[in-house]
């Protein structure tokens, strides 16, 4: 089977404890005894798009286990591809694909500069049309930062990702998709989309609480006490997916 594990949302220097908590969790991952298949982060790694943010993000996210990292609505292109990924600064979009000999990982880059709802454009579409092409008869995990539908958080769910159409046609067709992952929302959740589980990882740096719980805004909503959050999501040797989330003390 093919264990991954999903953490999203660790937004260095959003708060003094953010750091302590994505190295609680790394630390965790890195001292289980199993050895993990990939580890996705879907998005928001510095909360403020600085340099020194990104650097603190590239040594607490190294891992024994392959990682692969996307950029989120918080994220800046340019100075996370320079500090992050030791590439050339440039604006357009992140696109990143880990390829093993079990699966293939394609991460978008749903990001919109200066906004914070997300969409998927042109150039990434055909990108991600081309891995899909291209994967050999692998599973294809596709990861993004934004949701691609609601989740019921009223603050979340006015900057999720909009015109998803032309995403959901595209992945529609194809049976090598196992699951589509997110994050942005800082709260775990599991629905559909395109016909395929749509699996949401929890927040690392905080929690946004449902308006049965009193989260109504963000004003009252963001909650940074409850446990960071991760999942492991399991795909069989029948191609059924299970999810198990943990909270990391």
């Amino acid at each position: 089977m093919i264990v991954i594990a999903h953490l999203s949302d660790i937004h260095i220097g959003a708060t003094p404890e953010s750091v302590a908590r994505t190295t609680a969790v790394m630390r965790y991952l890195d001292t289980i005894p199993g050895d993990l298949d990939a580890v996705l982060v879907t998005g928001d790694i510095a909360d403020h798009g600085a340099q020194e943010e990104y650097e603190t993000a590239a040594k607490l996210l190294a891992s024994r286990h392959p990682v692969l990292v996307g950029p989120g609505n918080h994220d800046v292109r340019r100075e996370f591809r320079r500090s992050l990924l030791g590439e050339e600064p440039a604006d357009g979009p992140i696109n990143q694909v880990l390829r093993t000999s079990r699966a293939v990982y394609a991460m978008c880059d749903s990001s919109i500069p200066g906004r914070n709802d997300g969409h998927l454009d042109d150039e990434t579409l055909a990108w991600l049309e081309g891995v899909l092409d291209d994967s050999a008869g692998l599973p294809v995990f596709v990861a993004f930062h934004h949701p691609p539908v609601k989740l019921y958080t009223p603050p979340g769910d006015g900057i999720r990702m909009h015109e998803t159409g032309r995403l959901e046609a595209l992945l529609a067709g194809r049976t090598g998709v196992p699951a589509v992952l997110a994050g942005h929302a800082h709260t775990a959740a599991a629905t559909t989309f395109a016909g395929r589980p749509l699996l949401v990882g929890g927040g690392v740096v905080s929690t946004l609480t449902m308006p049965w719980e009193g989260g109504t805004s963000f004003a009252n909503c963001v909650d940074f006490t409850l446990p960071p959050l991760i999942a492991f999501h399991v795909l069989d040797d029948d191609g059924r997916m299970t999810t198990h989330f943990r909270a990391v003390p």
